[in-house]
């Protein structure tokens, strides 16, 4: 018998690689990508057992028809400052829906004390989530190595340089590929229940040390730049950064600066049984974006 699954936010960072990794299941999955728009989730159409549904959180048509006979959701909501509402909105329809697992992408430190904005939301959606009656399973990455692809490629490719307010503060950074792998491994698996998995790579470094590895394999000087955050928020706004969000990252940067990032977990080698991407393989694979 097959199980459906469905997962949100399919066409950004980690939900993409969720759905790819499914796809190279021999299980007898159907994947059910949950896009805003049709025409952003073509690609993802070509990999195999994958069906495209647009989903729009405020339509509550469009979430019946997404969530119709799904078994399991991989819950992701976008970076906005009312996704505490759409993701109750969303486990709302799945537990009328009859979905026996959620699989949140949340963030580490959600659980922290005051904690940071983003921490706090992560922690209002995981809270709901236990409450909900649904089983679930809550992911918790520290940053993501893609996001240099993302916010740094360019100024390493035309400067040799990236910028960032983090001074001397290690990070333990994880590849994104390592996350979808938990959240497969929770999906697929049995034993995931009630689980809480703080998900990091196998290292923490600082963005000195993270300029090192680029310079020693893309073979160029690379320089990490450290910056004031008066800076940072001026050049954040000036590319039409919404001000709630640039106060938002500023605060994690100061995480970073803090040190408060730099604790590693082997997490990843008990859920999938496999060592996490060190960052030198992150930047081995994905020289392209940076040459």
């Amino acid at each position: 018998m097959h199980t459906t699954i469905l997962i949100t936010g399919a066409t950004g960072t980690v939900g993409k690689e969720v759905v790819k990794q499914l796809s190279m299941l021999n299980e007898d999955v159907r994947i059910r990508a949950g896009v805003h728009s049709v025409i952003k989730g073509e690609n993802l159409k070509r990999l195999p057992g994958v069906e495209i549904v647009e989903m729009e959180f405020d339509e509550q048509d469009s979430l019946l028809a997404a969530f119709t006979h799904v078994d399991k959701l991989f819950l992701i909501t976008p970076f906005t400052e009312n996704q505490v509402e759409m993701a109750t909105t969303l486990v709302d329809a799945a537990r009328r829906a009859g979905v026996k697992h959620i699989v949140k992408l949340s963030a580490m430190g959600a659980h922290a004390q005051p904690g940071i904005q983003l921490g706090r939301w992560h922690r209002r959606i995981e809270q709901y989530i236990e409450k909900s009656g649904v089983p679930y399973t809550l992911l918790r990455p520290s940053s993501f190595m893609q996001n240099l692809v993302h916010y740094n490629a360019e100024s390493i490719k035309n400067e040799g340089k990236f910028y960032q307010p983090t001074g001397e503060g290690k990070i333990a950074y994880i590849d994104v590929r390592d996350i979808a792998a938990a959240g497969v491994a929770a999906l697929t698996g049995t034993g995931h229940e009630g689980k809480v998995y703080e998900l990091t790579g196998p290292e923490a470094l600082s963005n000195q040390q993270v300029a090192a590895i680029f310079s020693e394999v893309l073979g160029k000087q690379v320089e990490f730049v450290d910056i004031p955050d008066a800076v940072a928020r001026e050049a954040m706004l000036a590319q039409h950064t919404p001000e709630w969000m640039a106060d938002a990252l500023l605060e994690l940067y100061g995480l970073y600066r803090k040190g408060y990032s730099n604790k590693v977990y082997d997490t990843m080698q008990g859920v999938t049984g496999r060592a996490p991407h060190s960052f030198r393989e992150f930047v081995q694979d994905y020289k392209e974006c940076f040459v």
